[in-house]
């Protein structure tokens, strides 16, 4: 084979060996851009341009804050640094925002997420997703906005924590309007957790859903993003208009009868009808609750009845409509809450037997009362006479046993007489009647 033609071979077999070394997956290989080649092991580069920047470094989730190592060897930590220096440190990531840097060199010591870049940043700035209109009251909105660095959506695990967002409506205070008296009112809040409305967690993207069950009028939406490091703000005047589709409770004729109603009212110069449904929670007692849908309007004003209930007591309605604009939004409404009552019917009056029946039975009652006090009296009196009697008995004997022991002194005076010289009193009382026993019984004889 000759020299040429062992080229010829030669050269196309290079080549394939290179397209098979740049498609191999696992090749040892690697081409690294230069924004990441400036960042290795921790390491970034600042030019003598910077007036100011905010660096953003991602570190592994619960670790402690980096180390930032100056051009010249100092040290920064968030506990200390220098006042014109801020430090924002979350679960998962650092914010500093740096003044002047020092050109030169810099470098990071922690926990630094491998793979993960430190995000060098000149401006921040917010992007919020204007309100639509118009915007009706009680409506279901799901909002966004975004964390902007120089244009550019920042994410970042942690990120939440580290930005406070929240929403306001102010009120114009406009004489016309329902909310000319309202104030200032936080309404909400943006979350990047993937919770509620919101798509996914840590992808850049703060979903709100404000509430809206505040009076019409003209408001001015304030959304606000801020931590130790910066504040920015967003502003938007609106319209809140009352809402297309209205629902009412239809007075009961009869409250004692379980059938009740409902009116539904429908703008259809505002939403097409044939778009439009709703959907309610029947809420009664004893843990009563029943769904209630209806899918299809026959025209703007229906009347839908809803089951009849039997359990005496109060219930509730709430519900949602779902329905599309005539401009083509397709919107969610709540409703307000309604409410009736299921009173339970008098009892019939007594009959004529029933009233005798009572009658005899409440004279049976106070009969028996009455057996029960006047034994309680005869009982008591007899007691008491009886006591009254023996202690009058009692009195009586001592009084006769006195008499008749001195009548036997004055016998004995009589056949022992004494010096008539001493009075007869002395005599007497010289007979000691503590000898005398006032309990004999009767002389006999």
């Amino acid at each position: 084979m000759s020299a040429t033609r062992a080229g010829y071979l030669v050269i196309p077999c290079l080549l394939l060996l290179s397209l098979i070394l740049a498609w191999q997956p696992n090749a040892q290989a690697a081409v690294v851009n230069a924004s990441q080649a400036a960042e290795l092991k921790n390491r970034f580069r600042i030019d003598h341009m910077v007036d100011h920047l905010t660096l953003v470094i991602q570190r592994s989730y619960g670790s402690a804050p980096v180390v930032v190592i100056l051009p010249d060897g100092s040290k920064w930590y968030s506990n200390r640094h220098p006042q014109t220096v801020k430090w924002v440190d979350g679960i998962a990531a650092d914010m500093i925002y740096i003044e002047k840097p020092m050109p030169g060199p810099w470098q990071l010591l922690g926990s630094v997420v491998e793979g993960s870049t430190i995000k060098k940043i000149s401006a921040l700035d917010i992007a919020v997703q204007p309100l639509p209109q118009p915007l009706y009251q009680g409506e279901r909105l799901k909002v966004t906005a975004r964390l902007l660095g120089d244009n550019l959506t920042i994410r970042m695990p942690g990120l939440e924590y580290m930005v406070e967002w929240t929403a306001r409506f102010a009120s114009e205070h406009l004489p016309t309007d329902d909310n000319f008296a309202t104030g200032t009112i936080i309404v909400g809040a943006y979350k990047d957790n993937g919770e509620l409305l919101d798509e996914a967690p840590d992808d850049g993207i703060f979903t709100g859903s404000h509430n809206l069950q505040q009076p019409t009028g003209h408001y001015v939406l304030n959304v606000t993003a801020r931590n130790n490091i910066f504040e920015r703000e967003y502003v938007m005047p609106f319209a809140l208009s009352p809402q297309p589709i209205t629902v009412k409770m239809v007075p009961n004729s009869d409250p004692l009868k379980g059938i009740w109603q409902i009116q539904l009212t429908v703008d259809e110069s505002v939403v097409k009808l044939a778009e439009t449904h709703f959907e309610f929670d029947l809420v009664g007692p004893a843990g009563l609750l029943l769904p209630i849908t209806l899918q299809t309007m026959t025209s703007a004003d229906q009347i839908l009845y809803l089951p009849k209930v039997t359990e005496f007591g109060s219930y509730r309605v709430k519900g949602s409509a779902v329905s599309t604009t005539v401009d083509g939004r397709e919107i969610v409404l709540n409703l307000p809450e309604m409410f009736f009552n299921l009173v339970e019917p008098p009892a019939p009056p007594p009959s004529v037997e029933e009233l005798a029946e009572k009658a005899a039975i409440q004279a049976e009652i106070e009969e028996k009362v009455a057996k029960d006090d006047a034994m309680f009296w005869i009982i008591t009196i007899n007691g008491v006479l009886f006591f009254v009697g023996i202690i009058g008995l009692v009195i009586w004997r001592k009084k006769q046993t006195l008499a008749k022991a001195m009548a036997a002194a004055e016998e004995r005076l009589k056949q022992n007489p004494v010096n008539e010289d001493k009075p007869k009193d002395s005599i007497l009382e010289s007979v000691d009647l503590d000898d005398i026993d006032l309990s004999m019984p009767d002389d006999k004889n």
